[in-house]
């Protein structure tokens, strides 16, 4: 969308520039455009059509893993890799160390592929080699709302805070972009939050007014072999045969976004498969992560869940819709032997968390996976506590649930809370005013002032 801010000369270039990438550019009236997004700005210049959509993250990477395990991967999280091991100039091995026990072991391989985002140059050091990777920060805002049921896009060229996207019951403005040293600097702060709602106003005016859920941040892992950095930088990919530096054996993906990264995963493995010799064409493109769900498990899932959390249970489960529907049959049956009565509808599986339609049954079957290390992973897979109380009345709930089913973690409750709330709190901070300033005073009322959670965590730290 052009608004008044924006230069008109940019519109004829891009319209060309659309054509030439075969990307569908239609033009609608301003008035077909507020009839479609009542919110919008209603001094808005021109509007146009374009193919676009939105992705959930966190799903994403747990389909991934799940898509890898069914064609033999072996997924090892918390593990840091600590050497990439050689021998006649080609690598051997990978040594690794285990986070949370502190062991270390080798992974032997044939063939090794650096694709560790803003980390890709710290490993691609571990074998020698230089990348020139910076680490750009992006930080963006989750509005407790959705005011708009499509992606709105400023017509200009790239820059921050020109990109509302709805994502299930919310929305996300995003983003902005600082160059960083550090691969793992992602905490948002409280000016780029304040220029990200500034930018925002000539699409949405009331964007002050609607309620923000978080802040959160991440680092974009840019190729810079020729030194740009920030907006000026590339944010195209590259596959480096690592070969040409004199070591077999390994290739690394440099830059590139999650837009592209299943064309980067279909340019690696290309690039490994002709060294392995293996000639079959790539299905990336072509095939789904995860199975739909068959419509009979679906309707047998409206025994056991609420009928306006199937889709949504369905869809972040995956892999594991029919373990957690077993899962969920049993505490059904339990409880149906236990009163002496017939099986009720979502009988023995409770939602723990309400914002995000989160059962029991999901989060027992989540915790008791051996990956599960705490409440933070459990969140990860499930979205527990990633609604409107951001934790502050689920968490208390999920940990009790946990107990009571002898389902343990890592961390013994009161500090798996802690941590879990701490967490929440990362993004919470540089939003801190208004109705979320209430309502965090009142979380911290309820675990400083009632449960003393601060300070049985200061005895356990002494």
């Amino acid at each position: 969308m052009l608004t008044k801010e924006d230069d008109p000369n940019y519109v004829e270039p891009w319209l060309e520039g659309c054509k030439n990438a075969g990307i569908s550019a239609k033009e609608i009236s301003v008035m077909e455009a507020l009839e479609l997004e009542p919110n919008l700005a209603k001094d808005i210049v021109r509007v146009f059509r374009v193919p676009d959509s939105c992705v959930d993250g966190f799903r994403l990477c747990s389909h991934n893993k799940m898509s890898a395990t069914r064609y033999g991967a072996k997924v090892f999280f918390y593990h840091q890799v600590t050497g990439i091991n050689q021998k006649n100039g080609k690598v051997r091995s990978v040594s690794v160390k285990n986070a949370m026990t502190g062991e270390t072991f080798d992974i032997g391989c044939r063939y090794l592929i650096n694709a560790a985002g803003s980390w890709a140059g710290e490993v691609a050091a571990l074998a020698g080699l230089h990348a020139s990777i910076t680490p750009d920060r992006g930080t963006l805002i989750g509005f407790n709302h959705r005011f708009t049921s499509r992606v709105i896009n400023r017509l200009h060229a790239s820059g921050d805070g020109d990109i509302f996207v709805p994502h299930g019951s919310i929305t996300i403005l995003g983003t902005t972009s600082v160059p960083t040293d550090r691969p793992d600097d992602t905490r948002p702060t409280y000016e780029e939050v304040a220029e990200l709602l500034t930018l925002g106003e000539p699409l949405f005016p009331l964007t002050r007014e609607y309620r923000i859920l978080r802040a959160f941040a991440g680092t974009r892992p840019l190729y810079t072999p020729g030194g740009a950095s920030g907006r000026k930088a590339t944010r195209n990919f590259s596959v480096v045969d690592h070969s040409k530096d004199g070591l077999e054996g390994m290739v690394s993906v440099f830059g590139g976004k999650l837009t592209t990264y299943r064309l980067m995963a279909e340019r690696v493995t290309d690039d490994v498969c002709k060294h392995l010799g293996v000639d079959e064409p790539c299905r990336t493109a072509e095939e789904p992560l995860v199975p739909e769900p068959k419509p009979e498990m679906l309707e047998k899932a409206k025994k056991y869940f609420p009928l306006h959390a199937i889709s949504l249970m369905a869809a972040r489960l995956g892999d594991e819709l029919p373990k957690v529907l077993e899962k969920a049959e049993l505490a059904g049956n339990n409880e149906a032997r236990a009163t002496g009565t017939h099986i009720t509808d979502y009988a023995g599986n409770p939602l723990l968390c309400e914002c995000e339609l989160v059962s029991t049954v999901e989060v027992d079957c989540v915790a008791s996976d051996p990956d599960s290390h705490s409440l933070t992973d459990v969140r990860l897979r499930t979205r527990l506590g990633m609604g409107t109380c951001q934790g502050a009345f689920c968490s208390l709930r999920t940990i009790g649930s946990l107990a009571e089913h002898g389902i343990e973690l890592k961390y013994p409750p009161t500090e798996n809370v802690f941590r879990f709330l701490q967490e929440r709190w990362k993004g919470l901070r540089p939003v801190m005013w208004g109705l979320q300033a209430r309502e965090m005073e009142m979380g911290r009322a309820m675990y400083i002032g009632l449960l003393n959670l601060d300070g049985a965590m200061n005895e356990q730290e002494n």
